[in-house]
């Protein structure tokens, strides 16, 4: 086997803003496995919070050597018993890599991925879509828009300077999408004082559940609120890892697994096998990426309680489709590997 990467620079429609900043793009590097004439891909996005820029993700991706393995299924075995690519390298590229190599095998099997993973029929979920930190007018108008064209999930971004702007965002919303699930996201940005004042006010306002209310690092804290919040709580920037997850399992109402930060699919579907019946439901989360970032999540889309894969969405220009979400509804391909197609490429060779 062997491997190229492309760069290509991900614009946002428009900027979101969340509480510790603002992005109006990132990049993406594109991992292409080729073996026997047949092409698998995986790509990796720039995070600043995860420390990951462009440099050091291409630096990274060229180190993992597919070439060892006569193909792509050997490469997989070696993945999930964690012997490769190892331990240092970061979950965003383990994923990457995966990606690839799952696209690749489903395409010699003839299988998409959602049938290697052992589902018989192609996940179909309706997916979050985000709405950042802005004025209540334009939240609203947003919210009319998504509800119009078929979303039945909002994830509200909150942590504004002015907890009393979060709420009257969610107020806006709620009159603007009545029957609108709503979820928010505050990214950690409260204290375990300011959550526990706030949490009440938001259930009132007929918010479903909320992601990391408080900053990261103290989990018991979070499980702490968790057990007195009137509304469920999810982790995320605490829940980074299986590890991470364990000891939360339980504490918290709902864990946000995403593919970049846990390590790819196979380890969400053991994060998925350590919650089953503890009382912790999972959510699928995602960065904003390309479809082809979005599209393995989207096959394991079926084993989340709530979907929040919308990354794609937020894009300016999308250079890939396979998996929908335009009308509040993600879907997996039954076509064989991933599903996606390349569509158009505005890159800059790595």
């Amino acid at each position: 086997m062997k491997s190229t990467l492309r760069t290509v620079r991900l614009e946002l429609a428009e900027p979101l803003r969340i509480s510790r900043s603002v992005m109006a793009a990132r990049d993406a590097v594109w991992l292409t496995v080729e073996h026997g004439g047949l092409c698998g891909h995986g790509e990796a996005v720039t995070s600043v919070y995860y420390g990951l820029g462009t440099d050091r993700l291409v630096r990274l991706l060229t180190t993992v050597d597919v070439g060892r393995f006569a193909d792509p299924e050997s490469a997989l075995e070696a993945l999930r018993a964690g012997d490769w690519p190892g331990r240092e390298v970061p979950a965003a590229v383990t994923a990457a890599v995966e990606s690839a190599l799952l696209d690749l095998a489903g395409k010699r099997a003839g299988l998409p991925v959602h049938r290697q993973l052992g589902a018989a029929a192609p996940p179909v979920a309706a997916t979050a879509r985000t709405i950042g930190i802005t004025t209540p007018a334009r939240a609203a108008a947003q919210a009319r828009r998504l509800a119009a064209s078929g979303f039945e999930v909002v994830k509200i971004k909150a942590g504004a300077p002015d907890p009393q702007d979060d709420i009257e965002r969610v107020r806006a919303v709620r009159r603007a999408a009545p029957r609108s699930r709503l979820l928010l996201d505050p990214n950690g940005a409260w204290s375990v004082a300011q959550a526990a004042a706030l949490l009440p006010r938001f259930a009132d306002l007929g918010v479903e559940a909320v992601e990391q209310p408080v900053a990261p690092g103290d989990p018991d804290a979070l499980g702490a609120l968790a057990e007195r919040a009137p509304l469920p709580v999810i982790a995320d920037e605490d829940a980074v890892d299986l590890e991470d997850v364990r000891r939360l399992a339980g504490r918290v109402q709902g864990v946000n697994v995403k593919l970049a930060k846990c390590g790819g699919v196979h380890q969400a579907l053991r994060i998925a096998e350590a919650i089953e019946g503890s009382g912790t439901a999972m959510m699928l989360g995602c960065l904003t990426a390309s479809t082809l970032g979005l599209a393995p999540a989207v096959h394991l889309a079926d084993r989340a309680h709530w979907a929040d894969l919308d990354g794609h969405l937020l894009l300016a220009h999308d250079p890939w489709t396979g998996i929908g979400g335009g009308d509040g509804v993600v879907r997996a391909s039954g076509s064989p590997g991933l599903g996606v197609k390349e569509v158009a490429v505005r890159e800059d060779v790595a």
